[in-house]
């Protein structure tokens, strides 16, 4: 599943439409300006739909996404919700703090996201063909530990698929957050 910008208002869709093709790294960036983590905060403030389900998860998500570690670390840690600890563990799979990132997972415990995260996955370890079978549900436990591989694997089939995996759920997980509640 591929994120929508058009099913976001303005300035929202134009600041997606910037990121869309984004790799979320496997280790974090310093590629964020203050004036960029700014300029996400404020048009996220304003654009994100009505009745978005955690408009700040959202807006911890997007920082990710654009480099800015730092800072959605720190709004991240401050959601005491699902989808905030959700965030969390991804900033410190990326960071990379594999121990930290699993205590976050434990946090979130299991995402209605996940069902949808496992379909996707196996059709991207369908096209990228690491040597990878996913158990019957989604693990994000060991999807660390494929990271974790995969850092030390660069340009490998398994670094491949472990970014596609990590980009569709940057965007399954944004949209949960940033768009109403309907099925997924």
């Amino acid at each position: 599943m591929a994120l929508h910008p058009d099913a976001f208002p303005q300035p929202a869709r134009g600041m997606l439409e910037k990121y869309s093709t984004r790799v979320l790294p496997l280790t974090r960036s310093g590629n964020c300006t203050s004036h960029e983590a700014a300029d996400i905060r404020r048009s996220w403030a304003s654009g994100l739909s009505p009745g978005a389900r955690a408009p700040e998860a959202a807006i911890a998500g997007l920082l990710l996404l654009a480099g800015c570690w730092e800072e959605s670390h720190e709004v991240s840690q401050d959601i005491a919700s699902q989808e905030g600890s959700y965030w969390h563990a991804i900033a410190h799979r990326i960071e990379p703090d594999a121990g930290n990132a699993g205590y976050w997972f434990r946090q979130v415990g299991a995402h209605p996201i996940f069902p949808e995260l496992q379909r996707e996955a196996l059709e991207i370890l369908t096209r990228t063909h690491p040597k990878w079978e996913l158990k019957r549900a989604w693990d994000p436990f060991e999807f660390i530990d494929r990271c974790e591989e995969a850092r030390r694997a660069p340009g490998s089939e398994l670094e491949r698929a472990v970014l596609a995996i990590q980009r569709a759920e940057w965007d399954l997980l944004f949209e949960w957050c940033a768009l109403p509640p309907r099925d997924l």
